[in-house]
């Protein structure tokens, strides 16, 4: 079974697309390369008819299974003993009463938190140099936009390990001879 969850850049091309004015707050994370992804040029300046332009067009060519996909997307899943959300969760909240805005933007709130909630919550959102397991989440988000490392965890009864991919570049040899990506499996880790 392959289940995908809904992040905030995935509810910001939904956004965009319902309201152009989206694009002020859409435009630093991702907006420029997501319409060019598309053949969408990028509005130039910070004009509400070209942000509308941009909205009509990408409202054409982005297929419409994409947008079906799109509003597909859970904004959380349980099983187990954890809770899968992009973002994370607000402490002290019940899991089944989460804002979906929290579950798609918190950060600090709940990263800086050591509360024991009802499960241990599987998330993203805020990356880190190396995935992170404590008592109360695991964080898997090692910035692969921007360090090449994607990272998964396999979760098999209360054993955790992380599967990271790595892509070496090797500058002397030109900007695509010699890319290859590298699997490597962490060990268990230790609970902090």
């Amino acid at each position: 079974m392959t289940l995908c969850l809904r992040g905030n850049h995935d509810q910001a091309v939904l956004d965009f697309i319902a309201d152009s004015k989206v694009y002020r707050d859409w435009r630093p994370f991702g907006a420029p390369e997501t319409l060019l992804s598309y053949g969408v040029m990028p509005p130039q300046f910070d004009d509400e008819t070209d942000f509308e332009r941009a909205r009509t067009e990408l409202a054409q060519k982005c297929p419409e299974k994409h947008v079906n996909f799109l509003n597909s997307l859970l904004y959380s899943y349980s099983i187990g003993g954890y809770f899968f959300a992009h973002a994370g969760v607000r402490p002290g909240i019940p899991l089944e009463e989460q804002d979906p805005k929290d579950l798609l933007w918190i950060r600090d709130e709940f990263m800086d938190s050591r509360r024991l909630l009802e499960k241990v919550i599987v998330h993203g959102h805020t990356p880190l140099a190396a995935p992170t397991r404590r008592s109360n989440r695991i964080s898997i988000d090692t910035g692969a936009y921007a360090t090449g490392k994607l990272t998964a965890v396999v979760l098999e009864g209360t054993e955790c390990r992380f599967l990271s991919t790595q892509i070496e570049r090797e500058p002397a040899e030109g900007p695509f001879r010699g890319l290859e990506t590298r699997f490597a499996l962490a060990p268990n880790l230790p609970v902090r």
